[in-house]
């Protein structure tokens, strides 16, 4: 039986350019194609929708979340069951783009952006201080210790956790590698093989989730391409 290589994490080309940069403004306009490819909104708005039971106002941030045209991406789906979202967006680089922020008031989101890394975030967050998480194409930067400690922090901070990721396994590999077909720039190419290596299988995550009595904790491949994981409280 052929097994899956380990995880393997490196740094990323668009996390080190200024976020002006022509080649990263491209970059981030071939990630929205390829979330629309990978149906990562849909996925989100779903996992949300069946694990959130929706109050008069609901609380969510969003880890890494970049431009923040996936978030609005997913409150497009949701539009018809949530009418009340206070939305924060945590980013270590200031990508957010404000043209955006009246579509979100027009679904009935109230968003606020945190230009910061999300270990300072949660430091500065009181426990419980979200209904939901999520993060989309972000865990698979992190490793060991780091990664087990943002768990930490999010199952004390929320009582849903969803997050999508790069599924590591040989058809998003072989995938990667075809980029150029669909006009991707050199710095998603570049970055799409290491995403990749990084990302995850099996239930690696579920194994490094703290207090797993109290959760309910689903861990699966999603598409071709992606691994889902969603942690809800039990309580």
């Amino acid at each position: 039986m052929k097994t899956t290589p380990g995880r393997i994490v490196m740094p990323e080309l668009l996390d080190s350019l200024p976020p002006a940069d022509r080649h990263a403004l491209r970059s981030r306009l071939d990630l929205r194609r390829l979330n629309q490819w990978m149906n990562h909104s849909q996925l989100m708005a779903r996992a949300l929708s069946e694990n959130l039971n929706t109050r008069a106002t609901c609380r969510i941030a969003e880890l890494g979340a970049g431009d923040g045209h996936f978030l609005l991406s997913v409150a497009r789906r949701l539009k018809s069951q949530w009418q009340s979202v206070e939305a924060t967006l945590v980013d270590r680089q200031d990508t957010f783009d404000p043209a955006i922020r009246n579509d979100f008031n027009r679904l009935g989101w109230h968003v606020r952006v945190e230009t910061t890394t999300v270990s300072e975030w949660f430091r500065q967050s009181p426990a419980n201080s979200a209904d939901a998480i999520t993060s989309n194409l972000f865990l698979h930067h992190f490793q060991g210790q780091e990664l087990e400690e943002l768990l930490q922090l999010t199952a004390r901070s929320a009582r849903v956790f969803v997050a999508l990721e790069p599924r590591r396994s040989w058809l998003p590999r072989l995938c990667g590698h075809l980029l150029w077909v669909i006009r991707c720039n050199s710095v998603t190419r570049h970055d799409a093989g290491i995403s990749i290596r990084a990302g995850f299988s099996g239930r690696e995550l579920s194994a490094l989730w703290p207090d797993k009595e109290n959760w309910h904790l689903t861990e699966r491949a999603a598409g071709l391409f992606s691994h889902l994981f969603i942690a809800r409280r039990k309580d």
